[in-house]
C-alpha cells in the first residue's frame, strides 16, 4: 500500500467467518459460515473452536490455525432447558485470516465479542437460542467491512519492527495485544522462560497443556513466538538472520494455537518441516504422547491452590530394549533452567524491576480481597523457591568467574557496568495468586496486578514528572530500534535511559475546589470530571510503561540472539566451514564434499556463547543452532573432558 492511500477503518484481512456449535446427536458442527472464496476449506474448524473441557467455563477466546492461516473465535455457554443439551448450549463465533507476514487475529477480538453478544441478544429476545437467518445480518455486515479485498491486505499484515507493531497505526489496545503480555509471562515463568526461549530459537516443537479457560495458553503461544520473531523473520528491508549467517527457514516458528486429537497427523507433518511449532491443548492424552513434541509446559501446576510455577518437561527418546516391543519410544523428564541463564535473566529481571508498577495492567482484575491469604501463599511460594534460589546463587558465582576471565564479549548490557556481571539477584514478586481455581486468563493476572494510585513511582532524581510520556517520546528513545538489524541502537538499556523512560511516571495533582480552602463549597460535577481525567492519565501512563518495558525486553532478547549467532559465525569461519568472504543460507560452505563436516566445540567455545560447559540443555541448544544455521549435514562434537574444563576455567590454551 502506498503512503498516499489511506488505511481502512478496520483491518481488511478476514477470509471467512463461521459459527460452530455442539449438537446433541452430531457433535461439533459448523452450522453457519461465509467465505471470501469457495475454494476455502473449513473442515475440522469446529474442533478447534470447541476444544474439550470448554463446557466448564461461561466464555473464552480461542486462537487457532487452519492450513497455515491464523484465526480466532469467541466462545459462549448459554443456559437452556432444551432436551439433549444437558443444560447448556455451547457455541463459538470465529474468523479466519488471510496468510500474511504478520497475522494479527487479536485485532478483531473486541469487535467479535460485541458481535456474538448482539446476535445472541436478538434470538434470546424472542425466547429462543437458535439464531435465525435474519439474526446473522450483523455478522454479514461485519464480514463485509473486514473481508479481504487486496492482495497486500492494505498493510494489515506487514511487519516493520516492534516500534510499529506496538506503537504504530495498527497497534492494538494493551488488553488485546498478546505481545504486551510478555512482561508478565516472564514474571510467571521466572528463569525457566529462558528454557522456552532456547526451544523457540532452536525451532523445536513446543506444546502447552492447560485447563479451560484456554485464552491464556493461546496468548502464551503467540508471546513465545515473539521471543525470536525479530531474528527468525527479519524485516521487509532485511534478509532473514543476522549478519552473514542466515537460517535455512525463511519463516519464523509456526504458532499453531489450539490443537486437538484431530490434529495428530497435522502435527506430524509440521514436525517434518523442521520449522518448529508452538501449540496448546486441553487434551490430557497428549501427555502420554511425548513423541509428538520436544518441550511440554504444564500450566495446570500453576494454580492458586498449589502456588507453584508451570512445570517444564523435555521429551527424551528411550533406548529400545530387545524383547520389549511395547516400550514407549519417548518419555517425559522434568527440565529446569540452566545455570548459564542467570546472566540473561538478571538483565531481563532488571528491566522488569525498572517498571514494576506501571507494567501491571489494571485489566487484570481487582487486588486480592484477603491480604492474609495472599501473604501466606507468598510464603509458601518462597519456600518452594529455595532450591531455585540456591541454583541462582551458584550460577552467579560460576558465571561471575567467567566474567572475571573476560573470555567473551557482552551480548547485552547490564546496569552498573560490566563489573556487575554474574551478580546474584534473587527473584522478586513471586505472588502468583488470583481468586479462582483454574489457570489465569485475561483479566486474572496475564498482565500483572493493578497498581494503586498512591503507589506511582517518582521520576529520575527523586522528582515526579508531570508530563505524560507521549508516543513520539517513546519512538525517539532507544526503546525503538531498527527492525532486522543486529546492533542495538545506543545503549539505552545499559546506560540508564530505559530506567529514565520507564520510571518517569505521572503523579497527577488535584487542583480546583477540593484543593482550596473552604472545601465544603465545591462543585461535585467538576470533581468527577477531574477524577475521570486522573483515571485516564493513569491508564495512559500504564500503557506507556507496558510498551517501554516490552520493547526493552524484546531488544534484549534480540541482542542476545545476535551475539550468539556472531559467535557461531566466528567458529564456523575458524574451523573452515564458512568462507570469510561469502554468506551462507542454511548450510555451511562446501569446500570439501568428501570430508565429513564437524563443528568441534571445546569448553572454552561453549563459554564464548555464555553457556555452561556442563549443561546438557546448553549442549543440545548449540546442536539446534548448528542444524539451523550451518546445515543438517554438519555434526557437532562437544569436547567436555576434564582437561578442557580446567583449561576453560583457568584460561589455558
Amino acid at each position: 500500500m502506498s503512503e498516499s492511500e489511506p488505511r481502512a477503518r478496520y483491518p481488511q484481512d478476514i477470509v471467512a467467518i463461521f459459527h460452530a456449535s455442539f449438537h446433541p446427536t452430531k457433535g461439533n458442527i459448523v452450522d453457519w459460515s461465509l467465505k471470501a472464496s469457495d475454494d476455502l476449506n473449513l473442515e475440522h474448524l469446529e474442533f478447534s473452536a470447541l476444544p474439550s473441557g470448554l463446557h466448564l467455563v461461561e466464555q473464552d477466546v480461542v486462537y487457532f490455525t487452519k492450513d497455515n492461516q491464523q484465526g480466532v473465535c469467541v466462545f459462549r455457554r448459554r443456559t437452556t432447558t432444551e432436551q439433549g443439551h444437558r443444560g447448556y448450549r455451547l457455541s463459538s463465533l470465529g474468523i479466519l485470516l488471510a496468510k500474511s507476514r504478520r497475522p494479527r487475529p487479536a485485532q478483531h477480538v473486541r469487535a467479535l465479542k460485541d458481535l456474538i453478544d448482539s446476535i445472541y441478544a436478538l434470538s434470546e429476545g424472542r425466547g429462543v437460542l437458535e439464531p435465525t437467518e435474519s439474526d446473522w445480518e450483523p455478522a454479514r455486515a461485519f464480514f463485509e467491512d473486514r473481508k479481504l479485498r487486496r492482495s497486500d491486505l492494505g498493510g494489515a499484515g506487514d511487519w516493520a519492527g516492534w516500534s510499529e507493531e506496538l506503537d504504530g497505526a495498527y497497534s492494538e489496545p494493551s488488553n488485546s495485544n498478546p505481545t504486551l503480555h510478555l512482561p508478565h509471562l516472564l514474571r510467571i515463568l521466572g528463569p525457566s522462560s529462558l528454557t522456552l526461549y532456547k526451544h523457540v530459537f532452536g525451532r523445536k516443537r513446543i506444546l502447552i497443556y492447560t485447563l479451560p479457560p484456554v485464552e491464556v495458553a493461546c496468548i502464551l503461544c503467540h508471546v513465545a513466538g515473539d521471543l525470536s520473531f525479530e531474528s527468525q523473520a527479519g524485516s521487509s528491508s532485511n534478509e532473514i538472520g543476522t549478519g552473514r549467517l542466515k537460517g535455512k527457514h525463511k519463516e519464523p516458528i509456526n504458532v499453531l494455537g489450539m490443537v486437538t486429537l484431530v490434529d495428530l497427523d497435522r502435527l506430524e507433518a509440521e514436525s517434518k518441516t523442521g520449522r518448529g511449532w508452538i501449540a496448546c491443548t486441553t487434551d490430557a492424552i497428549f501427555m502420554e504422547k511425548p513423541s509428538y513434541y520436544d518441550l511440554l509446559i504444564d500450566l495446570t501446576t500453576s494454580t492458586p491452590n498449589k502456588t507453584t510455577r508451570p512445570t517444564f518437561y523435555a521429551s527424551k527418546p528411550v533406548p529400545s530394549q530387545p524383547g520389549s516391543s511395547r516400550a514407549p519410544p519417548h518419555r517425559l523428564s522434568t527440565i529446569r533452567f540452566a545455570w548459564s541463564d542467570v546472566r540473561l535473566w538478571n538483565e531481563i529481571d532488571r528491566i522488569l524491576q525498572l517498571d514494576s508498577t506501571t507494567s501491571h495492567a489494571s485489566c487484570c482484575g481487582p487486588p486480592s480481597e484477603n491480604p492474609t491469604k495472599s501473604k501466606s501463599i507468598t510464603a509458601w511460594t518462597d519456600a518452594w523457591q529455595v532450591y531455585e534460589d540456591v541454583c541462582i546463587i551458584c550460577a552467579g558465582l560460576w558465571m561471575g568467574m567467567g566474567s572475571w576471565r573476560g573470555n567473551s564479549t557482552a551480548s547485552y548490557s547490564t546496569a552498573g557496568g560490566v563489573e556487575n556481571w554474574g551478580a546474584v539477584r534473587l527473584e522478586g514478586d513471586d505472588d502468583l495468586t488470583v481468586d479462582g481455581a483454574y489457570v489465569r486468563s485475561v483479566g486474572m493476572g496475564i498482565e500483572g496486578r493493578p497498581v494503586p494510585a498512591e503507589s506511582l513511582t517518582p521520576g529520575v532524581g527523586g522528582s515526579t514528572s508531570t508530563t505524560m510520556t507521549p508516543k513520539a517520546a517513546r519512538r525517539a528513545s532507544a526503546m525503538s530500534w531498527s527492525s532486522g538489524k543486529a546492533t542495538v541502537v545506543g545503549s539505552s538499556v545499559a546506560g540508564g535511559k530505559a530506567r529514565q523512560a520507564s520510571s518517569s511516571t505521572v503523579t497527577p495533582s488535584r487542583s480546583g475546589p477540593l484543593a482550596s480552602e473552604g472545601g465544603d463549597n465545591y462543585d461535585l460535577n467538576q470533581y468527577q470530571y477531574q477524577d475521570a481525567d486522573l483515571a485516564q492519565e493513569q491508564e495512559l501512563q500504564r500503557r506507556n510503561g507496558q510498551v517501554l518495558t516490552t520493547m526493552a525486553i524484546l531488544q534484549t532478547f534480540h541482542a542476545h540472539t545476535s551475539f550468539q549467532l556472531s559467535v557461531l559465525e566466528d567458529i564456523l569461519i575458524k574451523q573452515g566451514l564458512l568462507s570469510p568472504s561469502t554468506s551462507t543460507s542454511g548450510s555451511a560452505s562446501r569446500n570439501d564434499q568428501a570430508r565429513e563436516k564437524v563443528v568441534s566445540l571445546s569448553a572454552k567455545d561453549i563459554l564464548a556463547f555464555e553457556l555452561g560447559p556442563l549443561s546438557a540443555l546448553d549442549a543440545r541448544y548449540l546442536e539446534w543452532l548448528v542444524q539451523e544455521y550451518a546445515g543438517d549435514e554438519v555434526r557437532v562434537v562437544m569436547r567436555r573432558g576434564w582437561r578442557d574444563l580446567v583449561a576453560a576455567v583457568f584460561g589455558y590454551g
